[in-house]
C-alpha cells in the first residue's frame, strides 16, 4: 500500500498544478480565519488597525504577485526548454518535479489570491477591529514567506537549466532505484524458474510497463490458489501479441476467465516510461545526454567522460549494496518475477557512448579504464566488462582517423583485459 501510495504521489509531483491548488485553497481558507477573531475575542485590546492601510498592503500584494508569478512561469518554462535542448527530453519529468520551483510558483500563486480575496472581504466590511489586526498579522506573515521563498528560488532557477544540475538530478533518481531493486531484485516476488509455462494472458494496451501491483497479483494468487509467472519487467514496452504474466494452475479455464481482467488491472501501463521502479531508464537518460554531447553540434567530450564516471559510481554502488543484500525476502510467495540482466544494464549504460564517442580517443580511453575497474567487481561484470571492451575497438576501429590513436586504445584495453583477468 505505501508503494502504490507512493506510486501515485511521484505522479502528482510532476503536475504543476497540484500545489499552486493547494496553496490557494488555503490562501482562501487563511482570508476567512481572519474574521474569527471577531467571533472568538469581539472585545479584545488589540491594535488599531485601518481599513486603508489593510487595502493599501492587499493592493500591493495583489499587483506585484500576479506579475511574480507569469515570471515564475516563465522562467521555470525556459529552463525546462534548455533542459530539454541541452541533456534530453527523458529528463524533463525529473526537472520539472523540482520542489523549490513548484514551492515559489505556490507561494506566489496563492499570496495573489490571498490578497484579492482579502481586499474584497475588507472593501464589504467582512472584518471588525479584531479581524482587521488578525488580517494584518497574516499579511506580514505572507510578505516574510515571499521574501525568503523568492530569494531560495532565484538562487535555484538559476541552477534549474544547467546540464550539471540536470546529471546530478538524474544521478540522484538513478542511484534510489539501484539502491530499491539491490533490496529487493524481484519487487518482493518468487524467484522465477520457469518463465513462460502455464496459461498466458494478454493485454490490448500498447505502452510502457510503469508499475506492478505486487500485492494485487498475490491476492488473486491466494483467492483462486494459481501461481503468476510475471513475464514482462518494469519499463518493458507492452505488446498484444506478447504475455504480461503464465498462470499455473491445476483447475479449468473458469478460474482463468475470472482472473483475465482482475491480473491485467494490476499493471500500470502507459505510453512513456518512469524512474520510480525503473532502474535501467535513468541508466539510459544519462546515456542519451552523452550521447547529445557527443554530437558534431555540440562536441562535448567533457560532458561524457563526466557521465562515464557518473554510471561507473551508479554501477560500483549497486554491485556492493547487492553483494551485500542477503537473500531477498520473499513478500509474495505466489508470484515470480525475473531480475534484470546485468547485460541489458551495461547495453543501456555504455551502448550509445561507444557508438557516439568512437571517433574521440579521450572518450574511448576512459571507456576502456572503467570497463577495467567494473571487471574487477565480479565475474558476471568481467564477462559484461569484456565484452563492451571489444565493442568499443570496434566502433573505434571504424571511426578513429589517426593510427596512433588506435594502436594506443588497443594497447590499453589489451592490458586492461589482461589485468582484469588476472
Amino acid at each position: 500500500m505505501n508503494e502504490r501510495i507512493s506510486f501515485f504521489i511521484s505522479r502528482l509531483r510532476e503536475r504543476l498544478w497540484v500545489k499552486p491548488l493547494i496553496s490557494c485553497l488555503l490562501s482562501i481558507s487563511a482570508a476567512f480565519i481572519a474574521s474569527a477573531g471577531d467571533y472568538y475575542y469581539p472585545q479584545a485590546e488589540v491594535m488599531s488597525v485601518s481599513n486603508d492601510s489593510l487595502e493599501t498592503l492587499l493592493t500591493i500584494i495583489s499587483a506585484s504577485m500576479l506579475v511574480m508569478a507569469v515570471f515564475a512561469v516563465g522562467s521555470m518554462l525556459s529552463a525546462y526548454s534548455s533542459v530539454s535542448s541541452m541533456a534530453t527530453p527523458r529528463a524533463f519529468a525529473i526537472v520539472v518535479t523540482d520542489d523549490v520551483s513548484q514551492y515559489a510558483l505556490s507561494i506566489f500563486i496563492g499570496a495573489f489570491i490571498f490578497s484579492v480575496i482579502g481586499l474584497v472581504a475588507l472593501m464589504n466590511n467582512f472584518y471588525q477591529e479584531t479581524g482587521r489586526f488578525v488580517l494584518f498579522l497574516q499579511i506580514i506573515a505572507v510578505f516574510i514567506i515571499v521574501i525568503l521563498g523568492f530569494v531560495r528560488w532565484v538562487d535555484n532557477i538559476a541552477r534549474l537549466g544547467t546540464l550539471s544540475n540536470t546529471i546530478a538530478k538524474v544521478e540522484m533518481v538513478a542511484e534510489s532505484a539501484l539502491a530499491r531493486n539491490a533490496q529487493h531484485p524481484r519487487m518482493g516476488g518468487a524467484k522465477q524458474l520457469a518463465k513462460k509455462s502455464g496459461y498466458p494472458i494478454y493485454t490490448d494496451r500498447i505502452g510502457y510497463l510503469q508499475r506492478i501491483d505486487m500485492s494485487k497479483l498475490q491476492a488473486i494468487a491466494e483467492q483462486f490458489e494459481l501461481t503468476i509467472n510475471v513475464s514482462a519487467m518494469v519499463g518493458r514496452l507492452v505488446l498484444p501479441n506478447v504475455p504480461l504474466v503464465h498462470l499455473v494452475s491445476s483447475d479449468s479455464n473458469s478460474k482463468k476467465d475470472t482472473t483475465t481482467e482482475q491480473i491485467i488491472n494490476a499493471f500500470i501501463i502507459d505510453d512513456k516510461r518512469t524512474f520510480d521502479e525503473d532502474p535501467r531508464f535513468s541508466l539510459v537518460v544519462l546515456s542519451e545526454i552523452a550521447s547529445r554531447a557527443l554530437s558534431p553540434a555540440v562536441n562535448d567530450p567533457g560532458t561524457a567522460i563526466d557521465i562515464i564516471g557518473t554510471l561507473t559510481r551508479l554501477l560500483f554502488n549497486w554491485a556492493t549494496a547487492t553483494d551485500a543484500q542477503q537473500e531477498p525476502e520473499v513478500l509474495f510467495d505466489r508470484v515470480t518475477i525475473p531480475e534484470i540482466f546485468l547485460g541489458d544494464i551495461f547495453d543501456d549504460a555504455f551502448n550509445a557512448i561507444a557508438r557516439d564517442g568512437a571517433g574521440s580517443i579521450e572518450v574511448m580511453l576512459r571507456l576502456v579504464k572503467v570497463y577495467q575497474s567494473l571487471a574487477t567487481v565480479n565475474n558476471d561484470f568481467k564477462v559484461c566488462a569484456s565484452r563492451h571492451t571489444h565493442i568499443a575497438l570496434s566502433h573505434a576501429e571504424q571511426q578513429l582517423c589517426l593510427a596512433e590513436e588506435l594502436d594506443l586504445l588497443k594497447r590499453k584495453a589489451n592490458s586492461d583485459l589482461n589485468t582484469s583477468v588476472q
